[in-house]
């Protein structure tokens, strides 16, 4: 069968799951399809020949027997160029198997897309490793590395440590005060640190400790049992912190830290774009979403942006998800690509004669995991649940769950999985947004939920009872565009069929979306909150006092109001979805104040005002009314009048006349004739 110029290889496993080859290439809109029984065992030759006489890429329906299919294709046609795709797990192996033909369907036309390589950063470590712990279980464990890495010990606060009787790792005292960097990079900062006394007997003694050392090393191996050094420890790459008192994870942890040596390739989980960010303007502070959910630290403040370190980004996406303008978007793969895979999977699903998807987003390490396990010992997925890999779960935005919707999805369930505990907030904050606007929009709650279950059968049970929804019909839109722009295609699809449509649909406090609401009686068009603006929302006219404001633009970063000197600025979240809110609407204009000796427009009547009664005859600049008249002036004629009046403003006064030895002496013998002429 082909499918997106691609060759399908397509097996029942032995006839276990329900497949007839013309109903499935009728759902696929194919030709035809052959549908093989032991592609991987007795029907073997014929993968084999599909391998050798294969025009294009070959797709294969088994992933259990990729490793065999690779090896075969490698010694008989190492030109072709596989993939694999699991229809049996996540469709066939379930009790409403029969019926997920359209599921079947929808995966292997989301198999056939292609996904674009990504950026990659490498990490050379030299094999300096640093062993942390308090007792004579880091010194045995140095010694177990010693023979791979240059190792050193370090005991923190130790007591009655039994000098080694050949000190053939260095041993040393001190306390980790900080530490950054990743692996290969590590810094750290050492107080109370000291040499092992050779001559010690009974237990370690040390020479007179100092404080402030500093070391560089590759992999720290941390057996102390406190305190991690990192936030989110656990995801810093050459950072291992096994349970000292735990033989197994100390085991883990040193076969680990032997492999430590090397380049390695680490993927650029983000791209960012500096000019897109709201972060600062004018040492005002706007958005901080991605400081506020990045758990590794990875993130900080670079003057009007911020600054994302790839080497300690683990991934988790939570800053791109946050992002309101798309100055952080995930690259493993590109949204664009995830974006593409989302249209696909759900239009090959309703074209194939499916309804209502539940759309299941995991990742790849705890999500198939657990639909595997479904599949072999329970009753498998739902037939209208499609299962949706991400790299991370925690990658997934508004821009995501409003699109999945917008696609056809009736519902978005993300399964979240141990790697993911204590980085979701910024997920929470995301699908408490989207249901605050499903449910605005009259299609009820719970459209988009999590599953934060690590039993299979506990997932198992939340997808059998998930309530039938309702899908919107689907868009015919293309994922074109930044973020905004395509939030707000699927939005205004979305709207177009809801239940109870509302013209303006209010938001929660910290939503990226909403107006800008001004005071114009106080605003004297001053135009700060233009400057500051990083988005363009807030618009000025260079050809007389003007403030407009774009709605689609506006993110909500605040920067305005903190800028704005009259404060009169306040935000409204929500989303406008009249014609009216697409362009620029005008807030405030005035006629331009004139100079009143050359009648240049120069300013805003109401600036020029406020100036006058703040000043005019309280200030010793404009103290008189010819002075307090220059405020009414453009620049060029303010200096124009003052050398009229023959005022100087740079006048001082006259020069101090500068002081010599002679007139030190001269005050000298006045005051010796004084004295002389009083008899003293």
């Amino acid at each position: 069968m082909k499918l997106n110029g691609r060759t399908v290889l397509v097996c029942d496993c032995a006839h276990s799951m329900p497949l007839d080859g013309k109903d499935l290439a009728r759902a696929c809109g194919a030709d035809g399809a052959t549908v093989h029984t032991q592609l991987c065992r007795s029907q073997l030759d014929r993968f084999e020949a599909a391998a050798k006489g294969a025009t294009g890429p070959l797709l294969v329906a088994c992933t259990q027997e990729a490793p065999l299919f690779a090896e075969v294709a490698a010694e008989s046609a190492p030109q072709a160029e596989l993939s694999f795709t699991n229809i049996r797990e996540r469709a066939g192996w379930s009790d409403e198997g029969a019926a997920a033909l359209p599921k079947i369907a929808a995966l292997l036309a989301e198999a056939t897309l292609n996904v674009p390589p990504t950026g990659s950063i490498t990490l050379k470590s030299e094999g300096t490793c640093l062993v942390y712990g308090t007792d004579e279980r880091a010194i045995e464990a140095a010694r177990q590395l010693s023979g791979t890495l240059d190792v050193t010990v370090l005991l923190k606060n130790p007591k009655d440590v039994a000098p080694p009787r050949v000190m053939d790792v260095p041993v040393f005292r001190g306390t980790i005060r900080a530490a950054k960097g990743w692996l290969g990079a590590f810094e750290i900062v050492v107080d109370d640190y000291a040499y092992a006394v050779p001559s010690s007997r009974g237990a370690l003694a040390f020479e007179p400790p100092r404080h402030g050392a500093s070391s560089r090393c590759d992999v720290i191996l941390d057996l102390t049992g406190g305190a991690p050094l990192f936030p989110a420890h656990t995801k810093r790459d050459g950072y291992l912190r096994p349970d000292p008192d735990s033989p197994a994870q100390v085991a883990k942890a040193l076969f680990d830290a032997a492999d430590l040596v090397g380049e390695f390739e680490k993927p650029r989980f983000i791209d960012f774009k500096a000019d897109l960010c709201a972060h600062q303007r004018n040492a005002k502070t706007g958005c901080t979403r991605c400081l506020d959910v990045c758990p590794t630290g990875a993130i900080a403040p670079a003057g009007d942006t911020v600054a994302i370190d790839p080497h300690v980004c683990a991934g988790c996406g939570s800053c791109a998800a946050v992002c309101p303008t798309g100055a952080s978007t995930y690259a493993l793969p590109p949204m664009q690509t995830v974006f593409e895979r989302l249209r696909t999977l759900l239009s090959a699903y309703a074209n194939a004669g499916g309804k209502d998807a539940a759309l299941l987003v995991h990742d790849p390490r705890h999500g198939d995991e657990v639909i595997a396990l479904m599949a072999q010992h329970g009753r498998g997925l739902p037939a209208r649940v499609l299962p949706f890999a991400v790299h991370e779960v925690t990658q997934l935005g508004f821009d995501f769950f409003a699109t999945a919707l917008a696609y056809g999805a009736a519902q978005v369930a993300v399964l979240t999985g141990p790697t993911n505990q204590g980085e979701t907030a910024g997920l929470a904050s995301q699908v408490g947004l989207i249901e605050t606007a499903m449910s605005g929009l009259g299609y009820g709650s719970g459209r988009v939920s999590v599953i934060d279950a690590r039993d299979p059968a506990a997932v198992e049970s939340e997808l059998w009872n998930l309530p039938h929804a309702t899908a919107a019909a689907p868009g015919l839109f293309l994922p074109m565009g930044g973020k905004r722009t395509l939030v707000m295609l699927a939005l205004r699809h979305l709207h177009k069929g809801a239940p109870t449509p509302v013209d303006v649909l209010p938001l929660p406090p910290g939503a990226p979306f909403g107006r800008v609401e001004v005071n114009v009686e106080g605003c004297t068009l001053c135009l700060s909150c233009v400057g500051a603006c990083p988005t363009g929302a807030l618009l000025d006219n260079p050809d007389k006092p003007m403030l407009s404001f774009a709605q689609d633009a506006c993110v909500q970063c605040g920067l305005c109001k903190t800028t704005c000197p009259e404060k009169v600025i306040t935000l409204a979240p929500q989303i406008d979805f009249r014609d009216s809110a697409r362009g620029a609407v005008v807030i405030k204009e005035e006629e331009p104040f004139c100079c009143v000796r050359c009648g240049t427009p120069f300013a805003s009547k109401s600036s020029i005002e406020r100036i006058v009664t703040a000043l005019s005859g309280k200030h010793w600049m404009f103290a008189t009314p010819e002075a307090a008249n220059r405020i009414r002036m453009c620049q060029d004629c303010r200096v124009i009048d003052q050398a009229e009046r023959g005022e100087d403003p740079f006048a001082m006064g006259a020069p101090r006349v500068p002081r010599t030895t002679d007139d030190d002496l001269r005050e000298r013998a006045a005051l010796a004739a004084e004295g002389e002429d009083d008899g003293t």
